[in-house]
């Protein structure tokens, strides 16, 4: 099967698939609802198989790559649920101490996209770490379904424990620089922002199509944010009014950008929602703020 774009199914099919990948429409829902909307010959369960992620032909970057190290972590979280895994990469050839990078992933645990991302910032200089919140439930499934059923279960304030203590082992590394950045995507976004409300001391976070935290929250917010939003994406751009006038009230050093005519997910180059044109400048904007807080 050629693969997709975003502009190859109806805007109802893509707004249900939004609703489906954040759990509130089930499998079978978005089945019966698509199909309404799909051309002749091609079913609900089809759409479904055409928006779902392809891993391996978006890999970037091989977790056998010489220019990195990959290792398996466990880190002690004694505020969330005791100890999260996670997965760190570093670049081989570098000469002083790191910056380091926490990436937080969508509401699916730690999948194979999230580990490319990991690797993509080590080759930029990075100590690059991803938790995986599905630890205590035994991790990413490797099931996509599986891993949001999971997400459901999670006690999110233990799992926002559980990326403090991430955040605080990467500050911890005796390798590197003292600086510490977050991005995150989707849920991971909301998360960081999360964070920026509760560590003073965090260098920079970059939120893509995030929730922001409660208003109340903001003006806590110490580290220059970074903000992607896609254009076509009503529900998450419906707070963008309210947080922007909180961050403005609070004096808080951010920069939003709003990237026209694009879905939810663009920059997750695993599915037909990846726009390649925004999702570059995001990550180009991503890198050089990342260069300004981290290595400056």
């Amino acid at each position: 099967m050629p693969y997709l774009s975003a502009s190859d199914f109806h805007p109802e099919v893509l707004r249900l698939f939004d609703q489906y990948v954040h759990g509130w429409l089930s499998r079978r829902g978005f089945i019966d609802e698509a199909a309404r909307y799909a051309a002749a010959g091609v079913s609900g369960t089809g759409l479904l198989a055409a928006l779902s992620p392809r891993f391996a032909q978006a890999q970037q970057v091989s977790p056998q790559d010489a220019r990195i190290r990959e290792v398996r972590v466990e880190i002690s979280s004694p505020q969330g649920y005791g100890q999260v895994r996670g997965y760190l990469v570093r670049p081989i050839q570098v000469s002083g101490r790191l910056p380091a990078v926490l990436v937080i992933h969508e509401n699916r645990g730690l999948n194979p996209h999230i580990e490319d991302i990991a690797r993509r910032l080590a080759l930029e200089g990075y100590f690059a770490l991803a938790p995986d919140a599905l630890s205590p439930l035994g991790g990413y499934p490797g099931d996509e379904d599986k891993a949001r059923a999971l997400f459901q279960q999670l006690d999110q304030a233990r799992a926002r424990q559980d990326f403090v203590a991430a955040y605080q082992h990467l500050k911890a590394l005796p390798e590197g620089n003292g600086k510490v950045g977050a991005v995150g995507f989707c849920y991971g976004g909301g998360v960081v922002s999360f964070l920026a409300t509760r560590l003073p001391d965090l260098s920079g976070g970059v939120s893509f199509y995030g929730s922001p935290p409660a208003d109340e929250d903001v003006a806590r917010i110490k580290s220059p944010l970074l903000l992607h939003y896609a254009g076509a994406d009503d529900r998450i751009n419906a707070n963008w009014p309210r947080f922007e006038a909180a961050l403005k009230a609070g004096g808080v050093r951010h920069e939003a950008h709003l990237y026209p005519g694009v879905q939810h997910g663009f920059n997750n180059d695993t599915t037909p929602r990846y726009d390649a044109v925004a999702a570059k400048l995001a990550w180009q904007r991503t890198l050089g703020f990342f260069r300004s807080t981290l290595q400056g």
